[in-house]
């Protein structure tokens, strides 16, 4: 068995900032209300002059983290691509990225594991890598949630949280040096429970009510095509489930919460992730947050705040990473990483 580990990291956030004072534009709302929340001071959306698309976002963030892990684009042996928001119903976003990056013909996976979606995509390469299939393996997480949001004082719980963007990493094969000192990736830990799929879904356009039928229907009042989130009850359980994630990936490789060295959450409310930090008793330098900056980016959020925290320098050699998310499905999980 071998061991993996992140050889390159990149992100890319559209250019087109929209701070909580320009959601007063279409929207009854505030800066204060936004904050006091979720903790959230601005989002990036794309401009559609620009361009960008989830896939798009997704090979722009890809060639830094390639470039990153000292490869080229002829080096990756495959692919895996988180997102809720692939450009088309299908196919899906890692056969865009494999093309717009003219790969060779390797094969393109897509996860659709919503806040989750890194990690469980995190875990797959992982497992390619451990059983000596891949060397080499491209993980991707993009979303574009701002065309599909409901721009209105009705969706505006909703609405004022999410951002567009891309994060990117490259997983390698460990050397034997790297792998007898124990680094890498150490474990992931992965759940779910169906039963509250509801709390936290997107229900149509789908295969039970597609979209003649919507349109037939012609009711205003119809916001099944947009995202619902039940707020609190989604809140109350993250503050849990985050919890045990990480709690059995220290307890699964005997480490203690004071072993933890950068603790990175899955940007769905500063006000977990500040929960999270009390309960483990991890000081302002052992947590990356950057929610006030791009809101919840869902599956990009994870590696966008993982790039952003090592381009700080705040992770170092040797250091315990802790990537962690939850979110629909419901769906949570960790990754525990020697860097």
């Amino acid at each position: 068995m071998y061991n993996s580990k992140i050889t390159g990291l990149g992100y890319y956030v559209p250019d087109n900032i929209v701070k909580n004072e320009d959601l007063k534009e279409f929207m009854e709302t505030s800066d204060e209300w936004i904050q006091e929340r979720t903790g959230i001071e601005e989002r990036r959306w794309i401009d559609p002059k620009t361009g960008d698309t989830t896939a798009v976002m997704g090979a722009k963030a890809s060639r830094i983290a390639i470039e990153r892990a000292g490869l080229t684009k002829d080096d990756i042996d495959f692919i895996v691509f988180a997102t809720l928001s692939p450009d088309m119903y299908f196919p899906g976003g890692g056969v865009q990225v494999q093309d717009m990056l003219d790969m060779p013909t390797i094969g393109a996976l897509d996860v659709r594991n919503q806040c989750s979606g890194f990690i469980y995509a995190m875990s797959v390469a992982d497992q390619f890598i451990k059983t000596g299939m891949y060397k080499n393996i491209l993980v991707i997480g993009a979303e574009n949630h701002s065309g599909g949001l409901e721009k209105s004082t009705r969706g505006r719980g909703v609405t004022v949280i999410f951002g567009d963007g891309a994060g990117a990493a490259v997983l390698s094969r460990c050397s034997d040096s790297e792998k007898s000192q124990g680094k890498g990736i150490l474990s992931s830990h992965l759940h779910s429970e169906g039963k509250h799929a509801k709390e936290l879904v997107l229900e149509g356009p789908s295969t039970q009510r597609w979209v003649p039928e919507i349109l037939e229907a012609n009711n205003p009042d119809d916001v099944s095509y947009y995202p619902h989130m039940n707020g609190q009850f989604v809140f109350k359980h993250a503050i849990g489930r985050f919890s045990e994630a990480i709690m059995e990936g220290l307890e699964a490789n005997n480490l203690q919460k004071e072993d933890i060295d950068m603790l990175i959450p899955h940007q769905a409310n500063l006000r977990i992730a500040q929960f999270i930090q009390k309960k483990f008793q991890l000081s302002d330098d052992k947590v990356h947050n950057n929610i006030m900056k791009y809101g919840n980016t869902t599956a990009a959020s994870v590696i966008i705040a993982l790039t952003e925290a090592w381009e700080l320098g705040k992770i170092k050699d040797n250091d315990l990473v802790v990537l962690a998310a939850f979110g629909s499905g419901f769906t949570w999980g960790s990754v525990m990483i020697r860097w």
